[in-house]
């Protein structure tokens, strides 16, 4: 595996790809790797001739009271993980390096970016966005790998691919959960053994409203309200959203019947929680 920290040696490693009649996947984290990201790069290595992956912690998705400084890096963990996967290039820039100084050009992708976690985090996707668009350009991929958990992003980031006409295509993945159903996250290492069972209401509430679904309600209201009671029944987890919602648009719709996005965050403790499922 070859670890590239500047943008201009990344350009070179990765423009080599096409010209060699290859394929390249590319799979975007902010470190801190789980059995999610490294699903994402498996699925690269079965379907791309050379997978890259990045490691950067983003600030422009962070908001000022949001939890940059303290969130997890691991990067020699990290890195031999990657290693251990068989990835072909990691790409490790700096802030100064992915930002220059002065530099003013933000990507937004209009609406879209105000809704469920955009709603809760201004400016949030905004950051992602940016940061992505730039990723895109340097790695220029085939294919771009990304996880269902992050729902609302990839709503964010399709919108994005499909206006600027760029020359990649996303694949989503499916949501890696831990055996008591638990959606992998970073951030579940902020989270103390009760608080990590306190987590659980979200899958919880999912599954709820998953079988009422499944048992035929098809009335989007009737079933957000049955996923805002599990929630509201543990006192450790405070509701930000529950909201079922049309999983492109991200805008609510009145009845699942053609199919909906159930999704909810939640914070246990100070840590703030996502998870959804396809209806």
């Amino acid at each position: 595996m070859r670890r590239i920290v500047t943008i201009d040696l990344m350009k070179v490693a990765c423009r080599k790809v096409p010209l060699a009649g290859k394929t390249l996947g590319f799979v975007p984290t902010m470190g801190a790797l789980h059995e999610g990201h490294l699903s994402l790069v498996r699925i690269s290595k079965a379907s791309c001739d050379v997978t890259a992956v990045s490691i950067f912690v983003n600030p422009l998705q962070f908001g000022p009271s949001e939890d940059l400084a303290k969130y997890p890096r691991t990067l020699e963990r990290d890195s031999d993980l990657l290693a251990g996967l068989g990835v072909d290039l990691l790409f490790v820039p700096s802030v100064g390096e992915m930002y220059s100084a002065g530099a003013k050009t933000h990507v937004l992708v209009e609406e879209l970016s105000n809704k469920l976690d955009g709603a809760s985090r201004p400016g949030h996707f905004r950051g992602v966005a940016t940061v992505v668009a730039k990723l895109f350009e340097i790695v220029r991929p085939d294919f771009a790998f990304f996880g269902q958990k992050d729902a609302a992003q990839v709503a964010v980031l399709r919108k994005m691919v499909d206006d600027l006409n760029l020359d990649v295509q996303l694949v989503v993945c499916p949501i890696v959960r831990e055996p008591d159903g638990l959606a992998m996250s970073s951030r579940n290492a902020y989270l103390t053994p009760e608080q990590r069972q306190q987590a659980l209401v979200l899958h919880r509430a999912l599954m709820k409203v998953q079988a009422a679904a499944n048992a035929g309600e098809r009335d989007a209201a009737k079933l957000m309200e049955i996923g805002k009671q599990v929630v509201a029944a543990e006192p450790g987890a405070r509701l930000d959203y529950f909201a079922i919602v049309d999983p492109d648009t991200l805008d609510p719709i009145a009845d699942i019947s053609h199919g909906a996005l159930a999704a909810v965050s939640a914070y246990v403790g100070t840590t703030r929680l996502i998870d959804n499922i396809l209806l």
